[in-house]
């Protein structure tokens, strides 16, 4: 049995990694961690008997353990019991799909008790990938993206010469607005960018893509993940979602990973690399897909993606505070605080006003969101 821990076990990635063990029935669930749904947590509790339990809530904590005291399970809170899920003895893979930079630590005291990440929790790269990818290497542990992009760039690198990339093409829906002016952006609400063309995703990442600033997020985190420079990582828009990221190499050759778009076969891939195994659901049907067209991102009307450029090319604290940023803008826009484009004004304002740190500690990028979230509070 492969034994797994699983970080943010109630949200869009942890909720399909459960199904992807439930359909494989060859995993064991050692630890779960959520932040404060304790009815679905509960739940899973009972179907998948973990020795470990963190809420993040304490008060919540509190109520978990009263509702599950019929079963041998421990129950934690915050992020001392963030960390103990994270290092629970038996687990050989760490699920890391919790949102924000809540992430960071907990992934790092995994990997420092040689376990393997599979990596959903996009922060921890962007903020602090210079802290994790020499430990990875240092522990010699894998550290395996769940994300549907990164996913397909190490799929297509596999058995190549990493060292003959030439560039990275990161595709992107384009999301819900994709041809929109900046007019007609200012018309937009919640209900609007909730609306993703093709993926089913979580509140906060739907509204990312749709302002590109989850692709911005993704370009910092290939940067980490595959040692290629930020110009090295070319965004093209792929509206239909079948080709989910290639790799160009040296002498021109271009090889992509395509599939329907289901987050459980790179979760599933995560889990059992090198191994590939039979995945329920929809197969590609180029019959009837008929063709596949690229745009190049339209980074004018949609500056979050060239805002994230500048911050990973700047380096340093620089993608703390422009991730801080927008996790405290999308909250105020999902709270119908803000308007739609006040998002990205957020994001340029608070990165015009840092003073960069650089090779910033764990505790120094934490200094820097806290500065950011300062000055959001302070002008909004």
């Amino acid at each position: 049995m492969k034994k797994i821990a699983v970080l943010g076990s109630t949200g869009s990635i942890g909720t399909q990694t459960l199904e992807v063990v439930r359909a494989q029935k060859d995993i064991e669930v050692t630890a779960l961690a959520a932040g404060s749904n304790i009815t679905r947590l509960e739940e899973q509790i009972r179907e998948f008997h973990p020795e470990i339990v963190c809420v993040w809530e304490e008060k919540k904590a509190k109520e978990l353990a009263l509702t599950v005291s019929d079963l041998p399970v421990k129950v934690v809170c915050g992020m001392e019991g963030l960390i103990a899920a994270a290092v629970e003895t038996d687990a050989e893979i760490v699920v890391t799909a919790i949102v924000g930079m809540i992430g960071i630590r907990p992934t790092i005291a995994a990997m420092e008790a040689g376990k393997d990440i599979a990596l959903a929790n996009k922060e921890t790269l962007v903020t602090a990938g210079h802290i994790i990818m020499p430990l990875a290497k240092e522990k010699g542990v894998k550290i395996l993206p769940v994300d549907s992009e990164h996913s397909a760039i190490f799929q297509s690198l596999n058995g190549e010469d990493k060292n003959a990339v030439h560039k990275i093409l990161l595709t992107a829906s384009g999301g819900p607005f994709r041809g929109k002016t900046r007019e007609e952006l200012k018309k937009v609400r919640i209900e609007d960018a909730l609306k993703h063309p093709n993926w089913s995703m979580g509140r906060k990442i739907t509204i990312d893509s749709s302002t590109m600033v989850n692709k911005g997020l993704e370009v910092m985190e290939a940067h980490w993940l595959f040692d290629v420079s930020m110009d090295q990582v070319q965004v093209v828009v792929q509206p239909q979602s079948v080709i989910h990221s290639m790799v160009q190499f040296d002498d021109g050759a271009v090889i992509a990973q395509l599939g329907t778009p289901d987050m459980k076969l790179p979760i599933q891939y995560a889990l059992y690399y090198p191994e590939r195994r039979f995945l329920a659901g929809d197969r590609l049907d180029f019959w009837s897909i008929g063709q596949i067209t690229f745009e190049k991102p339209d980074m004018e009307n949609f500056p979050g993606l060239s805002l994230a450029y500048e911050a990973g090319r700047t380096g340093g604290t620089m993608p703390t505070v422009f991730n801080a940023a927008n996790e405290r803008a999308v909250a105020k826009f999902l709270n119908r605080e803000i308007s739609y484009l006040t998002i990205t004004d957020m994001i340029e304002g608070a990165m015009k006003g840092h003073t960069v740190k650089e090779d910033p500690s764990v505790d120094e990028i934490l200094e820097a969101e806290a500065s950011a979230y300062d000055y959001i509070e302070s002008r909004w």
